[in-house]
């Protein structure tokens, strides 16, 4: 079977989680067998025959292949999992009828309550220091459904928008309305990390939080430094604090 330039790449393949090996495995043997097939060089290969050759059906069945054997995506976006639950893990708490439930990570810190009833119940990437704390209410922002309601009835004051991730594109027509934003996933250099930066809105970007209810009073430690390049290039952590009350 044909040789890759990838297969003697020291440099190209980093080992990723099971689930993206399984992927790239599985389309490299697509790639051989094309190749083999056309009875042309790499470079024709790639310039020319893999247009024909290589078809969005041989990536479907791909996909296919990991759905049959159980799998399911973690969704970056709720509206992925809505629109594909068949490939999507459940999304839970999405139609806010359980008000105690609450977005959970696994690696969350949490603490008991000071004497001023404050406690701690997350960290994340500080976009941007400003000179003090940000603290007010927890609303979760996590489908277009909540980005209309407050699109027509307008964002309550103080709101600390609490969202899974994708947020930059999803709440991009209220953003500016938010006293503070505490986001999921993505970086400090993530869409909402640059459109917070340009609004000059608090925000954690990357955060793990546990414990926060809608409607929950909660306070961001944004006079913490910003988390830098370095700090992702290596590893190093970086965080700022997240309190709730009460």
């Amino acid at each position: 079977m044909a040789k890759l330039y990838i297969d003697s790449d020291k440099y190209g393949d980093q080992a990723g989680s099971p689930i993206v090996e399984a992927f790239h495995s599985a389309i490299k043997d697509i790639v051989r067998g094309k190749l083999d097939e056309s009875g042309v060089d790499w470079n024709s290969f790639v310039f020319d025959k893999s247009y024909d050759l290589i078809s969005a059906e041989d990536m479907r069945r791909v996909e296919k292949k990991l759905l049959d054997a159980g799998h399911r995506y973690d969704f970056s976006a709720v509206i992925s999992a809505q629109e594909r639950p068949d490939a999507h893990k459940p999304v839970e708490g999405i139609d806010g009828a359980d008000k105690d439930w609450t977005l959970e990570h696994a690696d969350a810190p949490s603490g008991e309550a000071d004497e001023n009833g404050r406690a701690l119940c997350g960290v994340g990437d500080n976009v941007v220091p400003y000179p003090g704390m940000t603290s007010g209410i927890a609303r979760y922002v996590r489908s277009t459904d909540h980005v209309m309601k407050y699109l027509s009835q307008g964002v309550p004051d103080s709101t600390i928008a609490v969202i899974d991730d994708s947020g930059g594109t999803l709440t991009a027509p209220i953003l500016e309305q938010f006293s503070g934003v505490i986001c999921m996933g993505g970086t400090v250099r993530s869409h909402l990390g640059i459109l917070s930066r340009e609004y000059g809105i608090p925000c954690f970007m990357n955060a793990k939080i546990t414990g926060i209810k809608e409607g929950q009073k909660v306070e961001m430690e944004t006079n913490a430094a910003a988390k830098t390049a370095e700090a992702y290039q290596t590893g190093f952590e970086m965080t700022a604090n997240i309190w709730k009350f009460g």
